[in-house]
């Protein structure tokens, strides 16, 4: 075991853990888009950005790749992590706009405006069908092909591979594959519509994390709150 600081608490982990394990461990909620526990960590989609090391000397590093060390210090919210967060999330909106899994982050993160083109592409590239393809169906039918703005997932020479057994893995770990509900129809590219949730709360107690799912839920906001307004007037 070694010893680490997470949000200015110091916690025990294992040597072997990453960042983003450790964390989890102790209950404290990353985003993740391409990590899943039974595949190979990738840091494609970077929403798992956390803040490391002591001022001046800091810097954002993916959480699911990023092994803990002795006496690393972790800072999961700060406001240049939930910067980088939001911007990553937008720019994934413009790839694949009808993304549920998207949609419900953007709403969480308060992303409510779409600056980049949209493209419509119905892939972020986050890997996790490529991975799911070679690591746990054994078939490794599909792959990433080009470079830059024009890379894509595709199979050999873009014809049927014999490989593939049509088993539907790649589908069903997909994010962007789980489409946008069609109960509302937003005027943007950014829907907005099913959750209402941004982390106020990482404003009011720094770095503490709120327990209570979404922020005020528990009513600390609002006592803090008017407890500043009697002090005012007094």
């Amino acid at each position: 075991m070694i010893k680490i600081f997470i949000n200015n608490v110091e916690v025990e982990v294992e040597e072997h853990w990453t960042v983003l394990e450790a964390a989890k461990f102790y209950g404290l909620a990353i985003p993740t888009l391409c990590y899943n526990e039974g595949l190979s960590p990738y840091g494609a989609c970077r929403l798992c950005l956390v803040e490391i090391g002591k001022p001046p000397n800091t810097k954002m590093v993916s959480s699911c790749t990023y092994p803990v060390e002795e006496g690393l210090v972790v800072h999961t919210d700060t406001d240049r992590v939930l910067r980088a967060r939001r911007m990553m999330i937008e720019l994934m909106l413009a790839q694949a706009p009808n993304s549920k899994v998207l949609q419900d982050l953007a709403s969480l993160y308060g992303v409510k405006q779409q600056r980049f083109k949209v493209r419509n592409d119905e892939c972020v590239l986050c890997g996790l069908c490529v991975r799911m393809c070679a690591e746990q169906m054994d078939g490794r039918a599909i792959g990433f092909q080009e470079r830059g703005h024009n890379r894509r997932i595709s199979t050999p020479f873009d014809v049927r591979s014999k490989e593939c057994r049509l088993c539907g893995g790649c589908i069903y770990i997909c994010p962007a594959c789980q489409l946008r509900c069609q109960g509302s129809e937003p005027d943007t590219d950014i829907c907005n519509a099913c959750l209402n949730m941004d982390p106020t709360c990482v404003d009011v107690y720094g770095e503490t994390t709120c327990w209570m799912y979404d922020a005020g839920r528990c009513g600390t906001c609002v006592r803090e709150s008017a407890d500043q307004g009697d002090q005012s007037k007094k």
